[in-house]
């Protein structure tokens, strides 16, 4: 499990508008939302709440509102719905113009130039007007975070790709006129980039590039953010109440340039510190509108039939998990890690385990109710990035595992009898002992290590394999386990960085400490080490600056290889919160597999009853051929 800052939150998805070239003006009708429009009756049908008004209890409260210094969660959450963006994705995932009406890019990528609307105003927590948002509150938000005493969290971010940006925050440039970040006019703002940035369209609705009025931060100095009265809004909504530990609120914002919209008129948040512990009992007495179900009271909920029917899963989220072979074995000799070099470098070896796990059996340790939900046959999650309206998995050689059962008993047994042959030849013993850890923090973990050692050996045999479960305390699990190569098979897991696919190849690269691919041994029928070729498909992919298909089918490729050679199982990807009981349809919130999008409120109606499994699944099927169609429109 990877650290979580530097850029877990970082961008927000996916490269579906232009790679180059003008962005057109917005639809008649503004992104994100479909009928009714603003001034029908979102009853109709009585399929939406009456009163718009939604409640939750929260029990982790913000660090600060200072939204150019913070990357947490909980703040971001906060800031995406108070402050607006360059631009913002709709509920398909596709990118729209928000508060830049249109951009283009030059040539040679690295000249951004923004067309900012005209008429949007800065209110206070009151709604009372205080200025226009203009290019030059974008330059005073860079400045403030390149500031290094101002201590920004995501000032990395803007100085990773912006040119200059890294020499100013290091104190050596002082003149901030020469970091690429201009306000050629009030409506004109222009980014330099140091060099091509592919998902640069990408970053812009992160909180990196969030704007502010330079005038009123110089005013609050050291006090800005930190109360609702010590900020301004241009976005969703106003914090008209601000009492930590005790509740917030938010009130929809009138002067909100898209306010037709916005159909929640309040966010009203009390703090609960057992609010995950309590939620399913407020949504029974109707005090929330939300409420996580965890997993040791599901059974409750489902065998209940006054309260089955208002249970569904949740969206997935980004995080992947998969079991990763060791290539670098640093065990204790008593599991023969001299043997387990040898069998891990045989691809039939490595192909009868992947072939012999039952990935759905396993995960109904975690799920029993719909455990092919989460399985997926990749690295990279679907719906993570597409170009040309295609989705990444669906790209070039993935294409063909889209779809695919890994698990084949008969599969599993003919390469166990080739690797056999070829391992007797080569000197290994049998049986292959396999050291499989797992975190005692987790029960679900620890069953499911169980269910796969059980599978596993009741497939292929204890003469072929012998597989020891190895617990770990959750202290430094993964110092003692993955990091130090102390496993043979182990499932990890990786969440991306930034809006491109060449973030899921970082788990493998050379010198990192998931599975050690380059200390493989192992040739091809060329005779070139089958990691060598890996990477020079990845480089090949990366250093495709210009043409973005390419260079996603690139990568694709290089994800297939990996995975055709079995040097990891994909195993699946996150469930977000599990299971809830609520009455938001997250299909109709902006989308986007990371980052802020999926916390903004625009679009989003409260439903007159709670969703039930067979809704989510029926809406989950309609959005998703929905966004394929999206896709295709704005690849066009």
């Amino acid at each position: 499990m990877k650290k979580i800052l530097s850029l877990l939150l970082v961008l927000t998805m996916i490269l579906t508008a232009c790679s180059g070239g003008t962005t057109p003006a917005p639809a008649e009708k503004p992104s994100g939302t479909d009928e009714p429009a603003a001034g029908e009756d979102v009853t109709e049908d009585g399929k939406y709440a009456k009163e718009q008004v939604y409640k939750y209890a929260y029990a982790e409260e913000v660090t600060t509102l200072n939204y150019l210094i913070t990357t947490t969660w909980v703040d971001m959450s906060v800031a995406a719905n108070l402050v607006d963006t360059l631009a913002q994705y709709d509920k398909y995932g596709v990118l729209q113009p928000a508060l830049a009406e249109s951009w283009e890019v030059s040539d040679d990528g690295l000249e951004w130039t923004f067309h900012l609307r005209k008429g949007v105003k800065w209110v206070d927590y009151e709604g009372n007007e205080v200025a226009e948002t203009t290019a030059n509150d974008f330059v005073s938000s860079a400045q403030y975070m390149l500031t290094k005493k101002n201590e920004s969290e995501s000032a990395n971010i803007v100085y990773s790709v912006i040119k200059n940006a890294e020499a100013y925050y290091n104190e050596e440039i002082t003149d901030f006129s020469q970091v690429g970040v201009k306000a050629a006019d009030d409506y004109t703002l222009v980014y330099t980039l140091k060099e091509p940035v592919p998902y640069f369209e990408s970053m812009l609705t992160y909180v990196s590039f969030f704007p502010v009025y330079g005038p009123f931060l110089e005013e609050m100095g050291d006090s800005f953010g930190t109360a609702n009265s010590t900020l301004l809004y241009n976005g969703q909504y106003l914090l008209t109440e601000f009492e930590p530990q005790m509740q917030r609120i938010l009130t929809k914002n009138e002067t909100y340039w898209d306010k037709d919209n916005i159909f929640v008129t309040e966010l009203n948040y009390k703090y609960n510190k057992e609010s995950m512990a309590l939620g399913g009992e407020l949504f029974k007495r109707g005090e929330v509108l939300h409420a996580i179900i965890p997993p040791a009271n599901l059974d409750e909920w489902m065998n209940n039939p006054e309260l089955k029917d208002k249970v569904s899963p949740d969206r997935l989220g980004t995080y992947t998990y998969f079991y990763a072979f060791n290539f670098k074995p640093q065990f204790d000799a008593e599991y023969e890690p001299e043997n387990w070099k040898i069998a891990v470098n045989n691809v039939n070896f490595r192909k009868s385990i992947m072939s012999a796990f039952n990935r759905i059996a396993s995960m109904t340790t975690e799920d029993p109710y719909n455990p092919e939900y989460r399985i997926i046959n990749s690295i990279t999650p679907p719906n993570f990035a597409s170009q040309g309206g295609l989705d990444y998995t669906a790209t070039g050689d993935l294409a063909a595992l889209k779809d695919k059962d890994i698990f084949n008993d008969k599969e599993a047994l003919s390469y166990k009898e080739k690797a056999v042959e070829e391992l007797t030849k080569a000197g290994a013993k049998f049986p292959v002992k396999i050291l499989m850890p797992y975190n005692t923090d987790s029960s679900y973990w620890a069953l499911e290590a169980q269910v796969v050692k059980q599978q596993l050996e009741a497939l292929l045999g204890t003469d072929y394999i012998q597989i020891t479960l190895l617990p770990h305390a959750p202290t430094g699990f993964l110092d003692g386990t993955r990091r130090a190569g102390n496993y043979s098979l182990m499932k990890c897991n990786w969440g991306p960085d930034y809006a491109d696919p060449q973030t899921y190849t970082d788990p493998f690269r050379r010198d990192g400490n998931y599975n050690f691919p380059e200390y493989t041994t192992e040739v091809n029928s060329d005779g070139k080490n089958i990691y060598d070729v890996y990477e020079s498909m990845v480089n090949e992919a990366k250093a495709e600056l210009v043409d973005l298909p390419k260079r996603y089918e690139t990568f694709a490729n290089a994800e297939a290889y990996l995975i055709n050679n079995a040097f990891v199982i994909p195993y699946n990807v996150s469930g977000g919160d599990g299971y809830v009981a609520s009455v938001v349809l997250p299909f109709e919130r902006p989308y986007a597999p990371f980052g802020i999008a999926t916390m903004t409120w625009k679009g989003a109606r409260l439903l007159a009853d709670p969703i039930s499994m067979e809704e989510f699944d029926k809406a989950q099927e309609e959005w998703q051929a929905a966004r394929d169609e999206a896709l295709k429109e704005a690849a066009n």
